[in-house]
């Protein structure tokens, strides 16, 4: 079984940048697809990104589009969520979890969730 852990979250201005790392154990990530997913307080968990185990293809919802670049490195066993232009509507707890991904939802079945890190933008 998979175990998951986020880092990379913190405090950053408004326009500033985050690289949100996702650590796996226990399994080799390159068997997955990974989607990164966000909750702010109030608000429905959303599907921010997703990439694919197969052919390593990317897909982002509209609200970061342009702003976020997914990736992965399977030597580290590891996927990472690269976050520019942050704006106050980024701030969330933000989780990744081995899922499908599709054009649409991005993100799907998701599991093996991390507990997540904090993403807050203020200035």
């Amino acid at each position: 079984q998979v175990q998951l852990v986020e880092s990379g979250g913190g405090l950053v201005q408004p326009g500033g940048s985050l690289r949100l790392s996702c650590a796996a154990s226990g399994s080799t990530l390159e068997y997955y697809s990974i989607g990164w997913f966000r909750q702010a307080p109030g608000k429905e968990r959303e599907g921010v990104s997703c990439i694919s185990s197969s052919d390593g293809s990317t897909y982002y919802a509209d609200s970061v589009k342009g702003r976020c670049t997914i990736s992965r490195d399977n030597t580290l066993n590891s996927v990472y969520l690269q976050m520019t232009s942050l704006t106050p509507a980024d701030p969330a707890v933000y989780y990744c979890a081995t899922a499908y991904c599709s054009t649409s939802p991005i993100v799907n079945r998701p599991d093996n969730w991390g507990r997540g890190t904090q993403v807050t933008v203020s200035s």
